[in-house]
């Protein structure tokens, strides 16, 4: 299972040009598939969301991005069932084409650093030395993955700027988008949708690491799984 990976990173071994550039297009895959994907699930049936709902159907992209917020598409139909005559421009269909976007943006940048890998090419042939700051120039790209996890969870989870999450009962009744208060405590419950919020804001305020670490890790087997949009789970 390994093999792959361990032979990728021998050939780009202290080739940080082409290191940076394969994982920059790796990057660039996951993006393209999730906007592909969901174009292909909108063929998705809203009109009965209680005996036919988006799991039962196949759909695997939709709902992760009803969980996040979006209930609507430009097509006038609404995940819970109505009629929409004037969705905003958070719908299904923008989010798809903001991905698709991105994924272009990487792939041009994949090809940049593979063209100039070589650290070389940055250096100042009179002393010898680089005359960028590649550091600086690494802190703040990281300064912006902080600055953007962050936001999400400060202002588009709480409601403050943007619709919250989904939220559900064990039973898959009551599931609709609400802003969602952080709850601070010691301790973290990942059934406790409060404990997830405050969790994640204080890990993208602490440092990079963390946030890495739990962005990865908290969506799955806890409160934000609901039974209407994943189907039945052994956490229920």
């Amino acid at each position: 299972m390994g093999l792959p990976w361990y032979h990728i990173h021998t050939v780009i071994l202290n080739d940080p040009g082409h290191f940076l550039s394969v994982h920059i297009m790796h990057m660039t895959l996951v993006p393209g598939w999730a906007s592909s994907m969901a174009l292909y699930e909108l063929a998705f049936d809203p009109s009965d969301p209680i005996l036919d709902p988006m799991w039962r159907q196949g759909m695997f992209v939709i709902p992760f991005m009803t969980r996040l917020g979006i209930t609507n598409s430009w097509g006038g139909w609404s995940i819970i069932g109505v009629t929409t005559t004037n969705p905003s421009i958070w719908s299904y269909e923008s989010v798809a084409g903001a991905h698709i976007v991105f994924s272009g943006l990487c792939f041009l940048v994949a090809i940049w650093h593979w063209v100039y890998w070589d650290v070389e090419i940055f250096c100042d042939e009179h002393i010898g030395k680089p005359f960028l700051d590649l550091p600086k120039i690494f802190g703040i790209h990281l300064f912006l993955s902080v600055v953007d996890c962050f936001g999400f969870r400060a202002f588009h989870v709480t409601g403050l700027y943007g619709p919250g999450v989904w939220v559900s009962d064990p039973y898959g009744l009551t599931g609709r988008v609400q802003p969602i208060n952080p709850a601070w405590s010691v301790g973290f419950d990942h059934f406790v949708l409060g404990g997830i919020v405050s969790h994640q804001i204080t890990a993208e305020t602490l440092g990079i690491l963390a946030a890495f670490v739990v962005a990865g890790t908290m969506w799955y087997g806890s409160a934000t799984t609901p039974i209407e949009l994943f189907g039945p789970t052994r956490y229920q």
